[in-house]
């Protein structure tokens, strides 16, 4: 058992620094690709589809091109069975965010489920 949740830590890690990369460059067919199709994103007074956020991230400024730093971080992951949270720091064109990600391991995969992201109440903006 000890191996298969080594290698669930793994796979959640990889999928994180996809999940940093694909924001870092915006790349919404790899953001694409590592949610569930039905994933929904929150924020204080916010509501998206997966969709919706993803025609945001295609219209905004690219971190890479604006050349910012890749500083992205996981913060904490709690895994149980085939679900778990993942706390990740996200400095974001000029904001410090926290995401907190909900994952489901599906068919052998793990996938994004849900996303909840503010900015740090605790950072000092960049």
């Amino acid at each position: 058992m000890k191996g298969q949740q080594a290698s669930d830590l793994q796979a959640i890690e990889a999928l994180l620094m996809q999940y940093f990369d694909g924001l870092h460059r915006a790349d919404i067919a790899l953001l694409d690709s590592i949610f569930d199709p039905d994933a929904r994103l929150y924020a204080p007074g916010i509501r998206r589809s997966k969709q919706q956020w993803l025609d945001l991230v295609a219209n905004r400024p690219v971190p890479e091109k604006l050349g910012h730093s890749f500083d992205y971080q996981v913060l904490a992951i709690e895994r149980c069975g085939e679900q778990a949270m993942a706390k990740v720091s996200c400095p974001l064109l000029g904001a410090r965010f926290i995401d907190y990600l909900g994952l489901l391991k599906e068919g052998g995969n793990w996938r994004i489920v849900a996303k909840q992201y503010a900015d740090n109440p605790f950072e000092t903006p960049i």
